[in-house]
């Protein structure tokens, strides 16, 4: 891979993370301990925001693992190890990474061959 293409990848990682980073902050009340007025509200209601709660939450965790994954990819960068498999240390294909910049396994490591 070229200069250019590594550090054309660094910039959509770099947007990646904030567009996440800002929706985990967008959503940070949606993940808060749910009240209610008991007197008010029914059943299902709690029920409803409690089942609102818990999908917030499972969000979250998915973002926070992309986070990371992210991280990882620019630290790689950073490090000057992008784009090499970690496993038999390989380069990636280009393409691999154009799908998902975070890869860190080959095509053949991925697959356990």
């Amino acid at each position: 891979m070229t200069t250019l293409d590594i550090e054309e990848i660094r910039r959509r990682l770099q947007a990646e993370l904030a567009e996440i980073e800002a929706l985990s902050e967008a959503s940070a009340g949606s993940r808060g301990t749910v009240t209610l007025d008991q007197q008010s509200v029914g059943r299902l209601s709690r029920m409803d925001a409690l089942q609102g709660q818990a999908m917030a939450k499972a969000s979250e965790q998915r973002r926070r693992g992309r986070i990371s994954l992210i991280k990882a990819a620019l630290q790689r960068i950073d490090e000057g190890g992008y784009g090499v498999c970690e496993d038999c240390g390989d380069d990636i294909p280009p393409g691999r990474l154009d799908i998902d910049p975070t890869v860190r396994l080959c095509v053949g490591c991925a697959a356990g061959r």
